[in-house]
């Protein structure tokens, strides 16, 4: 009804606004008539008076004068209240326009109002969807860390075990003559078997976090990137190959180093002789991870993502993901750490500088398990970070690496001059 009102207040004041001119339009020819009459009356001659003096004509002259101020004050009312009523339609129209536009400006904020209220429920709900989500998400997180707690206990109670029967084996080798020092290798042994144990289950956490990772984004779809199925099971069957010939050589490199490091206890290089015991304590400990481990191949992104640098080695150039790219890492930082303790075993025993007869730099297989990439790629990385590190160790110095926290680890810039990765993106 209020619209209906309004509409009709509208139309009216229109209407009386349209009155006023035309009003005004035919009074205006009327008063001009009179005012065309009244000139023609004075351009006449005055009719001769009979019988009236000369005495008379002042008088009438001045009766003509008042009436036409009369007349003048008359027109001059006339327009003063046709001008009055035009204003009176003009402010009436003017009261009722802002009247509308106030209407109309309060009904614009009711809707804008509205229209922020509903946002903000529909926001509020949203918000509540995703809180919801986060404690789910949180719930099923805490689930995975502590399964992956008791699996890392279980494995490092396997891993003591597994200590205890090589301390007792050593034991048993080690000579009367040699016993002080033997105890001060197990000592020694200990603190890296200790370290050693730290780094394999950040190596599983990281692998059981990468396999959680998989199956999420594997819920999800496939990104354009990625490998296809063919390209996955050539690369899975490649790992396979790789895995066994490694697990096939292992064995064959721990007798060849049981060899070396009696032919060194006969020299009586007895730094030498503990820091090979200890690297072949290495990869007795990686041999027994690497059988008693059950790999999920199509679980572990490595074998779909993408590849995402280049690097040129021995003539050729290869690329690599990213997880590539963090193994030939490890690989120049485990090739350091050996380095530059064999390079300050031979400084000890008072040994020529020669880092190419050290069976570590021979073998170069610390730290790889045959997964991901190329055991060649591997070694030579490997090789690069120990002759580094045996020249540092040899004359004890820190040109190419630091010692930091009980880690010994490349710079990196000689990382990057070693490695030369180079982007692919």
């Amino acid at each position: 009804m209020k619209p209906v009102g309004i509409m009709g207040t509208a139309i009216l004041s229109l209407l009386l606004g349209a009155s006023v001119p035309g009003f005004a339009q035919q009074d205006q020819p009327n008063r001009k008539e009179d005012r065309d009459r009244k000139d023609e009356n004075r351009g006449r001659p005055d009719r001769p008076q009979p019988s009236r003096g000369v005495e008379q004509r002042p008088a009438e002259q001045d009766s003509r004068q008042v009436q036409r101020e009369q007349e003048r004050q008359r027109d001059f009312r006339r327009e003063q209240q046709m001008q009055q009523q035009q204003r009176a339609a003009q402010e009436r129209q003017q009261e009722l326009s802002r009247e509308q536009r106030q209407r109309t400006e309060q009904q614009q904020r009711q809707m804008e109002q509205n229209r922020q209220r509903a946002q903000q429920e529909r926001q509020q709900e949203l918000d509540r969807q995703r809180s919801e989500q986060q404690r789910l998400s949180d719930q099923h997180r805490q689930e995975l860390n502590r399964e992956e707690r008791e699996r890392a206990e279980q494995q490092q109670r396997q891993i003591q075990q597994n200590q205890q029967r090589s301390q007792y084996e050593r034991q048993q080798e080690i000579n009367r003559r040699q016993e002080e020092e033997q105890r001060h290798s197990v000592q020694r042994q200990q603190e890296l078997s200790r370290q050693e144990q730290q780094r394999a289950q950040q190596r599983q956490l990281q692998i059981e976090s990468n396999q959680q990772q998989a199956q999420r984004e594997r819920a999800l779809q496939m990104q354009q990137q990625r490998f296809s199925r063919e390209r996955q099971a050539q690369l899975i069957q490649q790992q396979q190959l790789r895995v066994a010939q490694y697990r096939r050589n292992l064995e064959e490199q721990q007798r060849r180093l049981q060899w070396q490091t009696e032919q060194l206890q006969r020299q009586r290089r007895i730094a030498q002789y503990r820091c090979e015991r200890e690297y072949l304590e290495h990869l007795r400990q990686q041999e027994f991870r690497i059988r008693q481990a059950r790999y999920d191949y199509y679980s572990d992104p490595y074998f779909y993502s993408p590849p995402i640098y280049r690097y040129y080695r021995g003539g050729s150039y290869y690329e690599v993901n990213q997880y590539g790219a963090d193994l030939l890492r490890q690989a120049v930082n485990y090739g350091y750490r050996e380095g530059y303790r064999a390079g300050a075993a031979d400084r000890e025993d008072g040994w020529n500088f020669n880092y190419r007869a050290s069976y570590a730099y021979q073998d170069a297989n610390y730290g790889y398990d045959g997964y991901w990439e190329d055991q060649g790629a591997y070694n030579y990385y490997f090789r690069e970070g120990f002759r580094r590190g045996y020249e540092d160790g040899y004359y004890s110095r820190y040109q190419y690496g630091s010692y930091y926290n009980g880690e010994y680890s490349v710079l990196g810039a000689v990382l990057g001059q070693i490695l030369n990765f180079v982007s692919l993106r």
